[in-house]
């Protein structure tokens, strides 16, 4: 189970890490109740490339956390 989340959360990381608006749109549908103009929520490119360093930061982190669970 735990080689299961871990390769979930390397998956999860590197769609962040190559695509992090692919995230952000598949997110929107779960702002609806909460936001009123999706655009305006959206971040900038500092912000997507801040989204890139933390999916780097988590790659790393699971892969290094799967290499020793095996």
């Amino acid at each position: 189970m735990t080689i299961a989340v871990l390769c979930l959360f390397i998956v999860l990381a590197l769609v962040q890490v190559v695509n992090p608006k692919l995230l952000w749109q598949a997110n929107r549908p779960l702002q609806k109740p909460f936001v009123k103009d999706y655009d305006a929520t959206e971040p900038s490119r500092a912000g997507y490339m801040m989204n890139r360093a933390v999916g780097v930061v988590v790659l790393v982190a699971a892969i290094f956390m799967l290499v020793t669970a095996l």
